[in-house]
């Protein structure tokens, strides 16, 4: 199963990668409480850790909602052809990702809305394609809701200094801004309603203009939270943040704030990167969470 039901509104699950990201947990989560991994290891295995090489497997994926009659991906993934210098394992892929979306009934002129959560590179390549020598939008019909506070933050005229360093070199340029130049971005700040099931939220940390997408129609409940997570470990250990966290403070307050109201309303709570299920159950576990189970999603069993 790749689609399910949420009240009014189809959450559909489209896969671009999933493998390793030639990091290992103590690299990728270097505040993670020493042993967690080790103790975790038989369920992390194989959906969120390589058994052979004890490295992070992540996914890359897209969500697709249809929701009030429109349809809404949210983020992007990394994209086709994109000159990544320093990301390797990001850079000039060829993946089906268009087909993917095909298969699941979406052509890039179906698309009315994308939401990239933050703008890093595996959060915006799919915005555009390369149309000869050209990056032009992928989806002409869409308006395509960034922060404000990211697309300021990560455009390099401005001369900001991230902590991902180069690794999102090139991205801005190739994923942001031909759509902007199009005239096909709305840049939001605090909140931004959507419709009467989803609404946009600020949850800086991961960066400055990172966010939360909710999901409310009739009883049930949801929460894309991009990077606020990248591993289920994280829901164990809330303030275990990742090495890609511009603020880390503010990252762990945000967290935990979002995970305490995910467990209080029982909302679905859907990262950007779980491999598996996808996302998870949480409920309140003394000062931190656990997990109590895990969405029907098809979890992945290849890599790729």
């Amino acid at each position: 199963m790749e689609t399910i039901e949420l009240g009014n509104v189809t959450v559909t699950r489209v896969r671009e990668y999933f493998g390793p990201v030639d990091m290992t947990p103590d690299t990728f989560f270097p505040d993670a409480p020493e042993g967690v991994w080790e103790a975790n290891s038989p369920w992390l295995t194989p959906h969120f850790l390589d058994a052979s090489t004890h490295g992070v497997n992540s996914a890359i994926q897209t969500w697709v909602l249809r929701s009030e009659g429109k349809t809404i991906l949210v983020d992007t993934g990394v994209g086709n052809h994109k000159e990544r210098p320093y990301s390797p394992v990001w850079s000039r892929l060829d993946t089906g990702f268009l087909a993917g979306l095909a298969r699941a009934g979406v052509t890039p002129e179906d698309v009315d809305i994308v939401i990239n959560t933050h703008l890093h590179v595996d959060h915006v390549g799919w915005n555009t394609y390369l149309d000869g020598r050209n990056w032009v939008p992928t989806f002409p019909r869409a308006t395509y809701l960034m922060p404000k506070d990211d697309f300021t933050f990560w455009n390099p005229a401005n001369g900001h200094q991230p902590l991902l360093g180069r690794g999102n070199q090139n991205v801005f340029e190739d994923s942001v801004a031909p759509v902007h130049e199009a005239g096909l971005t709305l840049l939001w700040e605090g909140s931004h309603r959507i419709d009467a099931n989803l609404r946009l939220d600020a949850a800086p940390g991961h960066t400055p203009g990172s966010s939360v997408l909710t999901l409310a129609s009739g009883r049930d409940r949801a929460v894309f939270v991009g990077d606020l997570l990248h591993s289920p470990v994280q829901i164990l250990e809330p303030d275990a943040n990742s090495c890609f966290c511009e603020d880390p403070a503010g990252a762990r307050a945000t967290r935990r704030k979002v995970l305490g109201e995910a467990a209080d309303t029982n909302s679905l709570v859907i990262p950007a990167h779980l491999g598996g299920h996808g996302a998870a159950e949480v409920v309140r576990d003394g000062s931190a969470f656990a997990i109590k189970g895990w969405a029907p999603f098809t979890p992945y069993t290849e890599q790729g």
